[in-house]
């Protein structure tokens, strides 16, 4: 049997994706046989004992579930609230078990998420790495100026967070005098990325939903409904990811 970074044994485990297991165990609340590992290189065995906040981790799952979720608005994408807020674990019955969010959503966004407790599926889907197409239907304030698609579509470097947006696919589906309802597609997708890359236009964002992740498609699931994502397109997203992966390994090198 071979050693294991610990945080794909936590992954494996169905517990968390990937890099929520590194937050956990930089925050030190990962043990090992009793003792608190800091280190994310650490390697161990899946049968060793692993604790998360002193609760024994179980073994790697043989079968993961995979749900597609309308998320309404006014719910946090995460599995707790410190605020006290509705979060979209409320919206999964408890005969799901324990599954995390792939990726996030704004309290104010809406629209689709991934909710599964396959580790390394959620790390290929929201690592920018390997990242997938997520597609966003947007309404904006004020009318186009000038060459904005062309703009969004080179990259643009947003002043208020000190980075620049890597390209993204924009159409216009609709235009009037005081507003823009766009078509905006991008793989990283950075925390508000896409009401920054608005506002950096001058565009405020009115709303914002995600109609897409890969070909995952939200179609006519309504608000706060969820549905089993077929697993044939699961494999498909996850050879998408590792192409896209070794494309970007490949472009480094």
């Amino acid at each position: 049997m071979e050693k294991l970074r610990i945080q794909k044994i936590i992954a494996d485990s169905g517990y968390c994706s990937r890099r929520k297991a590194e937050e956990l165990i930089q925050e030190g609340r990962v043990k090992f046989y009793g003792h608190v590992i800091s280190e994310l290189g650490f390697k161990c065995f899946p049968t060793d004992e692993i604790t998360i906040d002193d609760k024994l981790l179980p073994k790697k799952k043989s079968h993961f579930t995979y749900l597609a979720l309308n998320k309404p608005l006014g719910y946090v994408s995460t599995l707790s609230d410190p605020q006290g807020r509705k979060t979209i674990k409320d919206l999964i019955p408890s005969k799901y078990g324990r599954l995390f969010p792939v990726g996030r959503l704004d309290f104010n966004s809406a629209g689709l998420m991934i909710m599964t407790d396959d580790g390394e599926f959620a790390n290929l889907v929201s690592h920018p790495s390997s990242a997938p197409e997520k597609e966003y239907i947007v309404t904006c304030k004020n009318p186009l100026n000038g060459n904005e698609v062309e703009e969004l579509e080179k990259g643009i470097y947003i002043k208020s967070e000190g980075y620049r947006a890597f390209p993204a696919k924009a159409k216009v589906l609709k235009s009037d005098a005081d507003s823009i309802v766009l078509s905006i597609i991008i793989h990283e997708g950075k925390k508000r990325e896409v009401r920054h890359m608005m506002e950096t236009l001058n565009h405020p964002v009115y709303s914002l939903v995600r109609v897409r992740i890969a070909s995952i498609e939200l179609g006519s699931l309504k608000r706060g409904e969820f549905q089993n994502i077929d697993e044939s397109k699961i494999e498909n997203i996850k050879l998408e990811c590792l192409k896209r992966k070794k494309q970007n390994e490949i472009h480094k090198n």
